[in-house]
């Protein structure tokens, strides 16, 4: 697993009904939710380093810091794109930004860490069974 700061990524998709604001209940407009935005740029940064893990290996986000700038309507293709500007030792930091065909509409950075699958589920199912009754 050697991963160095520099390693960038960029992917593509179109704007559809369900990632909007009204559809997500972030909003009552039809316009790309910030959550859906935020969950892309996740993607994109989590995809650029899954290839160089081993296997059962992955990364989770632990951190984001995003400014969600202009709206973006149905049918308008998004780009994001990260560059990883930061190894130390399992926390990746990216910093991400995202366009619409007109211009850029988020931008920020963004923390991952590199986690065991596997222990990482197992210490998170556990959570059912040591959840509080009164919650």
């Amino acid at each position: 697993m050697n991963i160095e700061k520099g390693l960038k990524n960029t992917e593509q998709f179109e704007v559809t009904e369900n990632l909007t604001a009204a559809s997500l209940g972030s909003g009552l407009l039809p316009v790309l939710s910030t959550p859906a935005m935020i969950a892309f740029m996740e993607g994109v940064c989590q995809h650029s380093v899954q290839p160089y893990l081993s296997e059962g290996y992955g990364t989770v986000g632990a951190e984001l810091n995003v400014r969600h700038v202009s709206a973006t309507p149905v049918g308008m293709r998004v780009k994001a794109e990260c560059e990883l500007v930061s190894v130390d030792g399992n926390m990746y930091t990216f910093e991400v930004r995202a366009f619409d065909e007109t211009g850029l509409i988020g931008e920020g950075t963004h923390k991952r860490c590199v986690i065991n699958d596997e222990k990482f589920m197992k210490k998170t199912l556990s959570k059912l069974e040591n959840r509080k009754q009164s919650f």
